[in-house]
């Protein structure tokens, strides 16, 4: 019999479901870095974080037993969707919405905060505050758009990514951030904010 690290996960889930607890902590070490950075990038909160990451697992586990999984090579995609379930649910009950703060990221929509060495001080004072215009006219965006451009550049996830973190096809994915692109533009000549580099 293959050693559990090479076995896919439905055959892992398989084992799990047979008894085999070890199946399951194969499964849970494939995937746990993923799934806590995700929940972590999105709470802002490492206790808030674990939480909700041991949530995932007990909700995993009671799927899986509950026959709600069916097998179709996307595992990956299917525990995301629920691990970006309850990152929304957290975000309704402690805000009354499903807006996913990003006032602590460490990556900007612009990329890069630090100025080089030719530019000026006023230049610096400039783009510093032509970011923050931009995280504000991000957050003005519809929920579903402002997802996708907060996990495209601050999470740094493909859309391929993003479209199984949010459980909608690529094409939907690409929409939104198209739409979010346009929205961003529209609000940036509303409120006179400069978003040229």
């Amino acid at each position: 019999m293959k050693k559990f690290s090479e076995q896919t996960d439905e055959q892992l889930v398989g084992s799990y479901l047979k008894g085999n607890n070890n199946a399951f902590d194969a499964l849970l070490k494939r995937y746990e870095r993923k799934v806590f950075s995700y929940i972590l990038y999105s709470v802002k909160n490492e206790e808030v974080a674990q939480d909700l990451f041991q949530d995932c697992f007990m909700r995993i586990i009671t799927k899986l037993h509950s026959g709600l999984y069916t097998e179709n090579g996307k595992f990956a995609s299917w525990i995301m969707r629920i691990a970006h379930n309850l990152v929304i649910d957290f975000h309704r009950q402690n805000q009354g919405n499903n807006v996913i703060s990003n006032d602590e990221a460490e990556y900007d929509l612009l990329n890069d905060t630090s100025v080089a060495l030719e530019y000026s001080r006023e230049k610096e004072i400039v783009d510093i505050q032509t970011l923050n215009d931009v995280k504000a006219l991000i957050k003005k965006l519809p929920a579903n758009q402002r997802e996708v451009v907060l996990m495209r550049f601050y999470e740094e996830l493909s859309f391929k990514e993003i479209a199984e973190c949010t459980g909608v096809s690529i094409n939907t994915a690409l929409g939104r951030m198209r739409y979010a692109l346009i929205n961003l533009r529209r609000l940036a000549e509303k409120y006179d904010v400069c978003m040229a580099g």
